[in-house]
């Protein structure tokens, strides 16, 4: 899966459109589970948006393509996905099942809407025994299907909705910041039941969103960070945790709390100042104005990207190593 020169941006007339994904370009290899890190308001919900096809007004998809399967979609709002796009080529593990559940009906009728939607011709006594047999195969309890939203613990409410978002075998999920809400064992139970999803191959890979870098070095195999709508690192899970390369990446890492202790050896800091605004970001690198690291020629230019698509950062710094920081 290549998404490719992603752009899109939040209409915020008579002010300037704000640009919460800019020129953003990942990959995601079968099997594969890539991360997908920042801070809040770095564009991560709204690439998800995206790339699930679910981007709605005020935002828009100025450009950009999406590859799958062979298949190329460009991505902009004079082009309407194939219906086969949604649910099967690409589903959305949304971050509040409460919300993604209709309350007033039961699991297995919610489960009939969702199927039928993207199978006319599929009964709804088939939908139902689908949904039973993948809840057998993930060793989860058919009942579930019997009870109202309210019957089950939040937890359960979000390993039902990741079932029913995958029943038609997406060949990528995007789970946006599925584990936000949730106890520390029922983030566990959930990360579980997405790695024997794609064991199993009910699914070929995923996106999984969150600002918490200790979950994503659970499950993720590579992780991407963004910063203010940019992509600023991709790298392999141990890469970006133990050796980071770009200074925000530096910093991310450094202002989280992980209780693993062959991980956090280090003392907590923050990360000084605040990200910009993205009606009118700075101008070169994004992160210059909170770098301890920036050299004047951040200030004026955007840093290309070094190394490959799988292991890259952009950053000055990398470039020129010898160079004098402005602070």
């Amino acid at each position: 899966m290549r998404i490719k020169n992603v752009r899109a941006y939040y209409a915020a007339a008579p002010d300037p459109d704000v640009k919460a994904v800019d020129d953003v370009s990942l990959e995601i290899h079968e099997g594969e589970v890539l991360g997908i890190a920042g801070e809040s308001g770095c564009g991560k919900s709204t690439l998800a948006a995206v790339i699930s096809l679910t981007a709605a007004p005020p935002l828009y998809v100025k450009g950009g393509e999406l590859a799958l399967d062979g298949e190329v979609l460009p991505l902009s709002g004079q082009v309407r996905p194939p219906a086969h796009w949604h649910g099967k080529k690409v589903a959305l593990l949304p971050q509040r099942a409460l919300n993604s559940l209709n309350p007033t009906a039961r699991v297995r009728d919610f489960v009939v809407d969702v199927v039928r939607a993207h199978e006319p011709a599929m009964s709804p006594r088939e939908a139902r025994e689908r949904a039973r047999h993948r809840l057998e195969q993930l060793s989860l309890p058919p009942r579930v299907l019997d009870s109202y939203p309210h019957q089950l613990s939040g937890g359960m409410r979000q390993r039902v909705v990741a079932v029913v978002s995958t029943l038609l075998d997406p060949n990528l999920l995007i789970a946006d910041e599925p584990t936000s809400a949730l106890d520390v064992s029922s983030q566990k139970q959930l990360v579980l039941l997405l790695k024997l999803l794609l064991e199993r191959g009910f699914i070929k890979r995923i996106a999984f969103i969150t600002h918490d870098l200790p979950m994503l070095s659970n499950i993720a195999d590579r992780i991407a960070v963004m910063y203010a709508g940019k992509l600023v690192e991709v790298g392999s899970t141990s890469q970006i945790v133990g050796s980071p390369r770009h200074p925000y990446t530096q910093a991310l890492i450094s202002s989280t709390l992980d209780p693993d202790p062959r991980v956090r050896r280090c003392r907590l800091e923050g990360i000084q100042g605040a990200p910009p605004d993205l009606r009118c970001p700075p101008n070169g690198c994004r992160f210059h104005p909170r770098c301890p690291s920036a050299l004047p020629i951040c200030t004026e230019q955007e840093p290309p990207s070094v190394g490959t698509g799988d292991c890259s950062a952009a950053c000055w710094c990398l470039q020129e190593p010898n160079r004098e920081a402005i602070r």
